[in-house]
């Protein structure tokens, strides 16, 4: 029997009725990410605007037989961008296209990929806010009239040649909408702005994760993982695979809250969902510059990690949680930092620089 393809859709096949994916098949952490992807917006945990709003999108363009409008899914890292866009051709029974906007530096590597798209295909651009401007350039036409003009030749003797490509969806993801062009931003005839999960949410794809993955688990211990994830599935997934780890060498195989707990420890994630890097910054923030303000690149040195892994990696978290401020001096230590760390806070830390 062949193996179904992973981007057909399944709305007619039942969640519950499905096998229990066996570990032995999931050899790596891709391929495990992978096997937990919901396939039909029917699947999603949470984003119930976003998923209401994509459908209607969706179920407007199958009425009228025509591929959807073009959709910038936007959002942090982990929330499930590259979920919703294989949703997105499983539910138009469409190809998936996937590449990024680092792979496109040159027009000549995004005219590569359209001339040869198929009517209602949807293309994939991850970080395509990394595209490079001539590839910009090229895609707005495409876009908007479904046209490229291929450029032959250098200098006086260049022609253009237009080329026309059927109708698509480009499905784009970025971390960081603001540094979209705007002409380009105009031309998506849909944002899905996702959030963060609340733990309930979060409780509920641990809780079907576990199921696919065949982990044994209770409530508390799906809990106990659902409130270190820090709103992310893609760390809620990733936390109970490595607790499951730990139950299957050290705890005869099931999940309980003492098992999580003590897994968590292992892996240095505390009780707030604070990460090794997280607590670095603050232990660094608090013990050595007195709460700051001090300079992010002072701060990556002191916790010997480079400037743009704390600033795109630690920070989001630290600020979102009430930790950490960002301040034209610099990053300034919250008292809940300190009292997080069990440190007492410095006297120049009692006033904040921006008071």
């Amino acid at each position: 029997m062949s193996t179904p393809d992973p981007l057909e859709p399944e709305s007619s096949r039942n969640t519950a009725d499905r096998p229990l994916v066996d570990p032995e098949s999931l050899p790596d952490e891709r391929t495990a990410e992978a096997a937990l992807r919901p396939q039909t917006l029917s699947e999603l945990i949470g984003q119930e605007r976003v998923r209401e709003q994509l459908e209607l999108v969706l179920q407007a363009a199958r009425r009228r037989g025509r591929a959807p409008d073009h959709v910038l899914l936007a959002g942090p890292p982990g929330l499930g961008k590259t979920t919703l866009a294989l949703i997105i051709a499983a539910e138009m029974n469409a190809p998936l296209r996937v590449t990024s906007g680092p792979a496109l530096q040159h027009a000549g590597d995004l005219a590569a990929i359209l001339s040869g798209i198929g009517e209602g295909e949807v293309l994939f651009v991850d970080e395509i806010h990394r595209m490079s401007r001539p590839a910009e350039e090229l895609l707005y036409m495409a876009m908007e009239d479904f046209r490229v003009d291929i450029i032959v030749g250098k200098g006086p003797g260049a022609t253009a040649i237009p080329l026309q490509i059927p109708p698509f969806t480009l499905a784009g993801a970025t971390t960081r909408t603001g540094l979209l062009p705007g002409p380009l931003r105009d031309r998506f005839g849909f944002t899905a702005q996702l959030e963060f999960y609340e733990p309930a949410e979060l409780r509920r794809i641990v809780d079907r994760s576990a199921g696919l993955l065949g982990v044994r688990i209770d409530g508390s211990g799906a809990d106990e993982i659902a409130t270190r994830s820090r709103g992310t599935p893609r760390i809620a997934n990733r936390l109970l695979r490595r607790v499951r780890d730990f139950a299957e060498v050290r705890a005869h195989g099931e999940v309980t809250l003492e098992v999580a707990q003590q897994a968590l420890a292992l892996y240095e994630v505390d009780a707030l969902g604070l990460d090794r890097l997280d607590q670095a910054v603050l232990q660094a923030l608090c013990s050595r510059f007195a709460g700051g303000p001090v300079g992010l690149g002072t701060l990556a040195v002191a916790v010997g990690e480079e400037r743009e892994t704390v600033e795109e990696v630690a920070e989001p978290f630290l600020v979102r949680q009430g930790f950490l401020i960002r301040t034209p001096r610099g990053r300034v230590a919250t008292p809940q930092a300190w009292s997080h760390v069990g440190l007492t806070p410095a006297a120049q830390a009692a006033t904040l620089p921006w008071e």
